[in-house]
């Protein structure tokens, strides 16, 4: 009986600590503290030097809890990266996920070297264990500290992020495979990195479509869908490392093709490894504070120090601006790249790897790494926003969007319901905008259900339901958010193809002589972006009115205020003349005599 009260006790003891780390949350993000630090802090308060008195030293359960953690945030970043946002970012983060990992080991490890005492392969193993940085580390706290990042950073970093966990694994099991046997030779390094990320790639891919096909194909109890998907992520992760592949790149690049298919139940099971990726990275955390010894990490935290600082101003800025230097990116977004190389779970979880093999020192390297996590989101973690904001790299942060409901039909995969509370200030609610992809299809009111044409017209407080691609649906936020102020038009930016976004599509038509249909003919040109864009506008969006493209010059309060004409040929030679088109036909008149000539 003594041995099962000990289980129910491990049982309740873990349960509180997670509760704790959880509840503590909430103190954390209202401070801005980095909210990783407080699970850290609750699993050393527990420790047996902690006032919690629990002894635990079990690596290998470490190691087990890290791997599936990893695997599950791999996942789920994969699962929300669109293929469109990472095309144009991809070379320079997969330089920054491999040329950027090697070249910041390779210049911390001198500093590890004289400042721990090791010899030089133990020093590049110090240096791989905290080359990578942290995608949930970097993202939590974006979000905490309330940033938008210009699209192309916000890109770079997490792919970067998703991808230079695998190589930061291999390098480190590499070293630690050197340490333990042997030389050996570059070739058979390249080789078995060659053979690892190929073999990745490829149960990557096949499984993420094999998981495609079944979500769609096997009529799965309601609800079952999302644990589906996770235990399939888990699948993927352990069949690509029994294969001496990366196990690590296959669960991310399952997620990448998951997650760009349209696949049933999508939206449940986002949430659902939302809600699982953030307990891991709990339990986790949790699990390495229990491991720290602060009696321990006095004889290391001098030298450690002095390797955060060298990581963190040095070797990380280094490593960006060689990668990053073929690529148009500004000093700015290099600095601010450079400084977001933030440290997390990653670093912890493969500083554990030299402990579960029995290295010596393998202590020392866990306590670097602990104090390198620390103070990474201490300085970095808590002054990311004042970066960001210094350096002009974020956009300013618009309000929380609406609550959005999103259910599943059963039986198609090209439309869902997305519902709305209609608020008094909403775009939809006070123009009465709805995009062309999507379809009111019912109204609740007081508890009872209505058809479009029995709620009309839609007031303040009803909830609306619309039929919209999966893809599209977030894109409908910006119909039924409070409308921001709207601002007026450069002055400066209008004249005789430039025209403010509040002219009508039939002023228009009458203008340049194009044809609109009589029920558009009132709406705005601003209203005409919002309805027919698939996504917030911005400028340079493109839209064709009947002869000429509309052209977003100038955004303002979150709608398009200024709009430039692109007319073609026959349509300057129609449309009344301004006396700068006067002009242009009078200077080319004056040409063609001169050419002839």
């Amino acid at each position: 009986m003594a041995s099962l009260d000990s289980v129910s006790i491990a049982i309740l003891l873990g349960a509180v600590l997670v509760m704790a780390g959880i509840l503590s949350s909430l103190l954390a993000l209202r401070f801005g503290a980095p909210l990783l630090l407080v699970f850290l802090f609750i699993g050393m308060l527990a420790g047996d030097s902690g006032p919690g008195q629990l002894g635990f030293d079990d690596v290998r359960t470490t190691y087990l809890v890290g791997s599936v953690a990893l695997a599950l945030i791999l996942f789920d970043g994969g699962l929300r990266t669109r293929f469109q946002s990472i095309r144009t970012v991809l070379a320079p983060s997969m330089m920054l996920a491999t040329v950027g990992v090697l070249v910041t080991a390779l210049i911390t490890a001198p500093v590890a070297k004289y400042a721990l005492d090791l010899n030089w392969s133990e020093a590049l193993l110090v240096g791989a264990v905290v080359a990578s940085t942290d995608a949930a580390a970097v993202f939590l706290l974006v979000h905490a500290q309330g940033l938008r990042l210009r699209p192309r950073v916000g890109a770079t970093l997490e792919v970067e992020s998703g991808t230079n966990d695998p190589f930061a694994v291999f390098l480190t099991l590499v070293l630690v495979e050197l340490i333990t046997i042997g030389e050996s030779s570059p070739w058979q390094i390249a080789l078995q990195f060659a053979r690892e990320a190929v073999l990745g790639a490829i149960i990557g891919v096949v499984g993420g479509r094999l998981v495609v096909l079944g979500l769609n194909r096997v009529a799965l109890p309601q609800g079952l869908h999302a644990p589906f998907v996770a235990t399939a992520a888990l699948v993927i992760f352990g069949t690509a490392q029994i294969s001496h592949a990366s196990g690590f790149l296959a669960v991310y690049l399952a997620g990448i093709i998951i997650g760009n298919r349209p696949t049933r139940a999508h939206n449940s099971v986002v949430t659902f490894l939302d809600a699982a990726t953030w307990l891991a990275q709990i339990v986790m955390f949790v699990l390495l504070g229990l491991l720290v010894s602060p009696q321990r990490l006095v004889s290391s935290i001098g030298p450690a120090v002095v390797v955060a600082v060298v990581l963190m101003l040095v070797a990380r800025p280094v490593a960006v601006f060689i990668c990053l230097a073929p690529y148009r990116f500004n000093w700015r977004e290099k600095i601010f790249i450079a400084w977001t190389g933030l440290r997390g779970a990653v670093a912890i979880f493969l500083a554990s790897i030299p402990m579960l093999v029995g290295l010596s020192k393998a202590y020392l390297y866990f306590d670097v790494a602990f104090v390198v996590v620390l103070i990474s989101l201490l300085l970095q973690g808590w002054t990311l926003g004042v970066a960001a904001r210094r350096l002009h790299v974020a956009l300013p942060r618009a309000d929380r969007g609406p609550r959005r409901v999103e259910l599943d039909l059963p039986g198609q995969l090209e439309q869902q319901l997305v519902g709305y509370s209609v608020r008094p200030k909403s775009l939809y609610f006070r123009r009465g905008l709805i995009p062309s992809w999507s379809k009111p299809t019912l109204v609740i009111r007081d508890q009872r259900i209505l058809s479009p044409a029995e709620a009309d017209p839609v007031a303040p407080g009803d909830y609306i339901y619309l039929l919209a691609p999966p893809e599209k649906a977030e894109a409908l936020d910006r119909f039924f958010v409070d409308m921001p102020q709207s601002s007026a038009p450069d002055p400066h930016l209008l004249g005789d193809f430039m025209v403010s976004g509040e002219h009508t599509l039939g002023e228009v038509a009458g203008t340049y002589g194009v044809a609109v249909d009589e029920e558009q003919a009132k709406l705005t040109l601003a209203d005409y972006f919002d309805i027919h864009l698939d996504h917030a506008p911005k400028e340079g969006a493109e839209l064709v009115l009947d002869s000429i493209v509309l052209v977003a010059r100038s955004i303002g309060g979150g709608r398009v205020n200024v709009v430039g004409l692109r007319l073609p040929e026959d349509v300057e030679d129609t449309a009344p003349l301004t006396r700068l088109a006067r002009f242009r036909r009078q200077l080319s008149e004056v040409w063609s005599r001169v050419a002839g000539v």
